[in-house]
């Protein structure tokens, strides 16, 4: 099996069995807007990280951003108002986000653009620009080839790319223990996204580093709400749920989303190839 076959079959892994989604009373894909909204404000006030300063060492020339799976923002408009960045383009398949993304772009004052849809089927529709940001998508693509090649054919400088060390949902796992007796997955990780991308010509500059511990909800009680809903538990199990958390070693005061996020962090960077 190739890596990118691997790759592929590692995602699809992650399916919820069927008698277990059969219970739940709530959708467990659950989207925490309220998650992306609030690390985009966080990264415009205070840009950290290697994925900033990958993008912001392409544009020290005027240039344009695309940012794909852009949802609020949060890999593309700190670069505004700090580096010259004359354009920013963003692709998701959330149009609450988008409108997130647009209301934030006006107030920074950057020429914005927005295309719902989902890449690399948006490609056609969407211009190329020199810098090409992507942050915590490629953890959903099984198409990984065509995915990225996308991105390189897009960027005219740089693709800039950001995941968590391993699948971010592994964070879940002792919890589908507890609750379900379930074994889940353990990667991919992001060096079995390394690999996969080695087999399309892609040899990504890789930087790990370590986000700081910041609270990712507005309090507690969303988190394990969130945490119970992505479990396929009933609402009856909310203070199970909730021991289960603090059990983790999750600070209140500071509640992350175990099911999106992660502090240990890789990002991906090379040469893009648009003229």
């Amino acid at each position: 099996m190739s890596a990118l076959e691997q790759w592929a079959a590692g995602l699809a892994a992650w399916a919820i069995p069927q008698p277990v989604l059969d219970q739940a009373e709530d959708s467990p894909w659950v989207l925490p807007r309220q998650v992306f909204v609030r690390r985009a404000d966080r990264q415009i006030t205070a840009p950290v990280g290697a994925s900033y300063q990958q993008a912001a060492a392409g544009l020290t020339q005027p240039g344009t951003v695309l940012d794909i799976g852009a949802a609020a923002g949060a890999a593309s408009l700190p670069l505004a108002g700090r580096m010259p960045v004359t354009r920013i383009t963003a692709v998701d398949t959330d149009e609450p986000l988008l409108t997130a993304f647009r209301d934030r772009a006006t107030r920074l004052g950057v020429p914005a653009g927005i295309v719902l849809g989902r890449w690399p089927d948006a490609a056609a529709q969407t211009s190329v620009a020199d810098i090409v940001v992507c942050g915590h998508v490629l953890y959903n693509v099984a198409e990984l080839g065509s995915f990225a090649t996308a991105l390189t054919t897009h960027a005219r400088r740089r693709v800039v790319a950001e995941l968590t060390a391993r699948h971010p949902l592994t964070a879940l796992n002792p919890l589908w223990r507890r609750f379900h007796g379930i074994t889940r997955p353990e990667g991919p990780t992001a060096e079995d996204c390394v690999a996969a991308l080695a087999e399309v010509g892609i040899h990504p500059r890789v930087t790990r580093w370590r986000r700081p511990a910041q609270p990712e909800y507005g309090d507690f009680a969303e988190l394990v709400d969130v945490t119970r809903r992505r479990l396929c538990l009933p609402a009856t199990a909310t203070a199970q749920v909730e021991a289960a958390v603090r059990d983790l070693g999750v600070d209140p005061a500071r509640p992350p989303d175990l099911g999106s996020s992660g502090r240990d962090l890789v990002t991906l960077s090379w040469d893009g190839v648009a003229s």
